[in-house]
């Protein structure tokens, strides 16, 4: 009987959470209908701000912009989960010599400042790579891409060992009791709940990458920020200025705030799990 009113009680939190009734409590769903309301109205009686005239001129810019930072990030993410697990795994490894090689590793990269990173290895690596009788161009956004994806294999090492270690020993003793490998008992029993275990803290490093990517300008990439920035030395205006670096926090918000709210509600879903 209780489970059965627990169940009750979940499954209304659930629909009352994503419903119409909870969007309208947003309140930065909300402040966008009221944005919809306010430009609806300044297109109806034609008395649309110069700033915000201008703004829509460089909105497919800006909207390219972001595309390269979401790239960017993606492709960080991806290298450093790669990295990440293999380093994590190594972490475990019955060897002295592996654990304090991947400890320093981990060590060196999740102590060391981003923007460092980034510049390291923008002016590291060649603006080419010759190979034979071919010279392969080496764009600066590849390079931005190693220098975030670095810190963040850190951090997926020890989410990674962490969620690992997080499994019950009694769980990996019933599995060799019943004759299965180490591998299997890896692969088939330990990783699916890993998985689960690590998705809401990898969410929320892929949104502190994502942010990260804002860097990328400093070193030449044509993201985001350096669309903004050419916008407002263009126009040169001091409230299309504000308008537009008011846009760009806007727009980085827009793109993690939902991740934001998924990691939440996935940590409140397996936090009894």
């Amino acid at each position: 009987m209780a489970n059965d009113l627990a169940l009750n009680a979940q499954a209304s939190r659930r629909a009352g959470g994503f419903g119409p009734g909870a969007l309208l409590r947003d309140p930065w769903f909300v402040l966008l209908l009221a944005l919809v309301a306010l430009g609806a109205g300044w297109a109806l009686t034609d008395t649309t701000p110069a700033a915000v005239r201008f703004l829509w001129q460089w909105s497919p810019a800006l909207l390219r912009g972001l595309g390269m930072n979401v790239q960017i990030s993606v492709l960080a993410m991806a290298l450093g989960t790669a990295l990440g697990l293999v380093i994590g795994a190594l972490s475990l490894s019955p060897s002295v010599l592996l654990r304090r090689l991947t400890r320093v590793y981990v060590l060196a990269f999740r102590n060391a400042p981003i923007l460092v990173l980034v510049y390291f290895t923008t002016y590291v690596f060649p603006f080419e790579l010759n190979l034979g009788r071919w010279n392969l161009p080496f764009p600066d956004w590849i390079k931005v891409v190693i220098g975030l994806g670095l810190p963040a294999s850190a951090n997926v090492a020890e989410i990674f060992r962490g969620a690992i270690q997080s499994i019950p020993e009694a769980q990996w003793e019933a599995a060799q009791s019943l004759a299965f490998r180490r591998t299997q008992v890896l692969r088939m029993i330990v990783l699916p709940q890993c998985v689960r275990r690590m998705l809401p803290s990898w969410m929320n490093l892929y949104a502190s990458i994502t942010m990260s990517t804002s860097l990328a300008s400093l070193v030449g990439v044509h993201d985001l920020v350096d669309t903004a920035t050419v916008a407002s030395n263009t126009v040169a205006r001091s409230d299309f200025t504000v308008l537009v670096y008011f846009t760009l926090l806007a727009l980085f918000f827009a793109y993690c705030y939902p991740i934001s709210r998924w990691t939440r509600y996935l940590e409140r879903r397996y936090a009894h799990h």
